[in-house]
């Protein structure tokens, strides 16, 4: 991932800019107060940086800043995780940000909303910025911690996930423990609860089997007087139906012949007829079949006022009982399992073994590196004014097992020789941290994800020989990283694959800054200035001529 695309609309003294940015080692330079640094802050701010009106170009309503970079597949990744699916598909990373002159601040990730959390989430994946006062990944021990696990060849995931199955085993032990008391309470509640529904044994539609049956036979009485009536009505000699319904019938079948209407009239009585002799048939085979059952009906009534009871007691409706048992054995199992602590200790140490065994894996690949990664940055610092400098790794004991293993990383630095090291955050001069910020990126670039590198003020302090050195180091940097560097040197400059120029401008509207790409040509000049000073001579151009033909690149970046 490489910065392609900047754009800067009234931001601080720069009215508008828009560059286009190049693979390798660009340099930035330019007059003092021309504004070499502007370009570097825009890019915290679009990274999620504390915005500030003062940003606001005197005069304009609000700043705004865009930022693009090409998309690799971790950080499409990224983008699905937090809810950018849409930005993940477009291939680049496009970031914009604005502030008003309230100091208000709005950001967007590829055209949808977002956090200022969320933009410095994304700059450790795409920005590494080293200054004096700017010093982002090799403060925090996340990403110190990171730096070495790369060197050393270090995954975390299997660690992470025994790390958390070991976590999750101790909770569940720790609130077994405390909730013993609480639990057995319930599981004998439970035991009674069940218990007394055994005495019932209620199947799963037995309720509704009982207040069938119930009904049929608390009316039959009933059921059989209708039936007898309903036959009587049928079948009586004099006045039953079906007597009537025949003499109908016989009366329309003998003038059918002189209506023919009759004949359709006949066919329906006839169909009446024998509709109304199966119900007198299936009556009879009810009255056959049913009888008074008294003792059936008491028992009915027993078993149902067993359901009514337990179900008021219970505080439910009968029909519920069989679904309430099943849930009072679900949970039994689930107390007598939380209940279990010799299973759920067991279950906790073997977590705790294996996240020992891959965090004490982790522990010797980190003790073999550290030596290895602070010689091969001590080394790197030789060659920038640090003669007798040492990098140290420090590898300390936790206090508790963590999600990253069982040591705190830190780097020391002793600045010269005889001097003792300290954190690397505390070294006080701005120009050893810049340059031993160099050094850790030159011996582990090939380490970080951050794909752009910036180095703000690396030149502070030195000169000379080590000025060249540094700018061949950048160089030599370039060939993996982006990397960008705003200097004052023209060693460092000239060692530059592209070569901008800041200059600031006054008219009518104003003070603005501008950057400026510089051809061949052009770039003779600032180099020569920047030796000798506003009066260029030839002495001063041959001399710039000289260095940008000793430190051109072996390639070619595009």
């Amino acid at each position: 991932m490489s910065l392609q695309h900047i754009v800067l609309r009234d931001f601080v003294i720069v009215r508008e800019l828009d560059l286009n940015l190049s693979l390798g080692f660009t340099a930035l330079t330019g007059e003092t107060g021309a504004g070499k640094s502007i370009l570097i802050d825009a890019l915290q701010l679009v990274m999620g940086a504390r915005a500030d009106a003062g940003v606001v170009r005197e005069g304009a309503t609000r700043a705004e800043i865009c930022a693009e970079f090409d998309a690799t597949a971790d950080l499409q990744a990224w983008l699905e995780e937090e809810g950018f699916a849409d930005a993940a598909e477009q291939g680049s990373l496009l970031l914009k940000r604005t502030i008003d002159t309230q100091g208000k601040s709005r950001a967007w990730i590829n055209g949808s909303p977002a956090t200022a959390t969320q933009l410095r989430a994304l700059s450790d994946r795409v920005l590494d910025i080293h200054g004096q006062h700017a010093w982002q990944s090799l403060t925090r021990p996340d990403a110190v911690r990171g730096l070495l696990d790369a060197y050393a060849g270090v995954s975390l995931q299997a660690l992470n996930t025994e790390w958390t199955t070991w976590r999750r085993a101790t909770q569940t032990l720790q609130e077994a423990r405390t909730a013993q008391a609480t639990l057995q309470e319930e599981r004998e509640r439970l035991l009674w609860q069940m218990a007394e529904v055994d005495k019932l044994a209620p199947a799963t539609d037995e309720w509704a089997e009982l207040n069938s049956q119930h009904t049929r036979l608390s009316h039959a009485q009933a059921l059989m007087d209708a039936a007898q009536s309903a036959i009587a009505a049928l079948e009586d000699d004099d006045q039953g139906a079906l007597r009537l319904l025949s003499k109908a019938q016989d009366a329309l079948q003998n003038q059918a012949d002189v209506a023919p209407e009759f004949a359709n009239w006949v066919d329906v009585l006839a169909s009446s007829l024998a509709q109304a002799g199966d119900v007198a048939h299936s009556l009879h085979a009810y009255l056959s079949h049913t009888e008074l059952d008294p003792e059936r009906l008491q028992t009915l009534d027993d078993r149902m006022a067993l359901w009514m009871s337990l179900a008021r007691r219970f505080k439910r409706t009968p029909q519920e009982l069989p679904a309430l048992y099943q849930e009072w054995k679900a949970r039994l199992l689930q107390l007598d399992a939380a209940t279990d602590l010799a299973a759920l200790e067991a279950a906790e140490a073997k977590a705790a073994a294996a996240y020992q065994t891959q965090a004490r894996l982790i522990s010797k690949a980190r003790t073999q590196a550290a030596p290895k990664l602070a010689t091969a940055i001590s080394q790197a610092m030789q060659g920038l004014g640090m003669q007798g400098g040492r990098f140290e790794v420090q590898l300390e004991p936790t206090e508790q097992a963590t999600a990253s293993g069982l040591e705190n990383v830190s780097f020391l630095v002793a600045g010269h020789h005889g001097s003792t090291p300290r954190p690397v955050g505390k070294v006080a001069s701005g120009g050893e941290l810049s340059r031993i910020a160099l050094a850790i990126a030159v011996t582990t670039s090939q380490l970080g994800t951050a794909q752009t590198l910036i180095f703000d003020e690396v030149d502070s302090g030195v000169g000379g020989a080590v000025a060249e050195t540094v700018g061949r180091l950048m160089q030599q940097l370039g060939r993996d990283r982006q990397v960008m560097a705003v200097t004052h040197l023209p060693q460092v400059a000239a060692c530059a694959d592209h070569h901008w120029v800041v200059s600031k401008h006054s008219d009518a509207q104003g003070t603005a800054s501008q950057v400026t790409a510089l051809n061949p040509s052009d770039r003779v000049g600032e180099i020569a200035r920047m030796l000798g000073g506003e009066k260029v001579s030839d002495t001063t151009l041959a001399h710039a001529r000289e260095m940008l033909s000793h430190t051109a690149p072996p390639k070619a970046h595009v």
